[in-house]
């Protein structure tokens, strides 16, 4: 269906390093830094704590469905992409900038002959995203109450203030958290910047989530403790270049419920 969704394995993702359950990159026989407290564990919310990205490659479906008698899906998915890399600077991540990429995308395709009707349907599809049930991933309920027993946990994501935080709310899982920060970008000076907040060192800081771009690498690589827990699809902008895996220390879960063990084991 073109280029907004991918499985992991494809392209230049890396979901392949992982051990029943404490896989790690190859260059770290050990683990992200050896042992440490761990003061503070921050979890990614879509695809980490929830199922999300289904619910985007079904509406892009529908999308590529009702444009289709202008031209093929595959143009169609396309171009929906690269309207979606070109507004992340104005309209940032989450359903509302999903929605207002289509509007977009439609009108482009159409040479703005596309119809009332389907640009409200367009709003309407974006609109049943936001109110979409919050289907929570296999073992992570158990995985953060067991969590919350031990370690101070904050939510951080990308993401729609208002959604994120519904959502979160939604899941029956907000008692267990701190704190959700809802961020524009998760790149290195954010998490240095998160953890400074707290007067945290790197190393008692620990982020899990299904990026390897956002979730992972900038925070290996100011020496925190980087865990990978796969999602069974993957947006083709959070693809990362394999290269850049080379050089840092991570650790990978084929499921969120070894969470709890492996956190255990880092702090020994």
């Amino acid at each position: 269906m073109g280029t907004r969704r991918r499985p992991p394995g494809s392209g230049s993702k890396d979901t392949r390093r992982r051990d029943e359950v404490g896989g790690r990159n190859g260059n770290d026989p050990g683990g992200g830094g050896g042992s440490s407290v761990i003061r503070l564990v921050a979890l990614d919310a879509d695809d980490t704590l929830w199922h999300n990205e289904p619910l985007f490659t079904d509406t892009q479906a529908r999308f590529c469905a009702l444009l289709s008698r202008h031209t093929d899906a595959g143009v169609i998915a396309q171009r929906l992409y690269e309207t979606e890399i070109r507004n992340l600077q104005h309209y940032g991540y989450g359903v509302k900038a999903f929605t207002l990429s289509m509007v977009e995308t439609a009108i482009e395709l159409t040479g703005g002959r596309v119809t009332g009707d389907e640009v409200s349907e367009i709003v309407r599809m974006g609109r049943e995203m936001l109110h979409a049930p919050v289907d929570l991933l296999e073992g992570v309920r158990d995985a953060v109450c067991r969590l919350a027993e031990s370690h101070e946990l904050i939510v951080v994501t990308k993401g729609d203030l208002l959604d994120q935080e519904t959502k979160l709310a939604r899941s029956g899982l907000g008692d267990f958290f701190t704190d959700v920060s809802v961020v524009s970008r998760k790149d290195r000076a954010m998490y240095e910047a998160l953890v400074a907040s707290r007067g945290l060192a790197a190393d008692e800081f620990v982020m899990v989530g299904n990026s390897l771009r956002s979730d992972v690498v900038p925070v290996a690589e100011m020496g925190g403790h980087a865990i990978h827990v796969p999602y069974e699809a993957t947006w083709a902008h959070e693809e990362i270049d394999a290269t850049r895996l080379a050089s840092i220390r991570y650790h990978t879960l084929p499921r969120i419920r070894d969470l709890p063990d492996l956190l255990l084991e880092l702090s020994a």
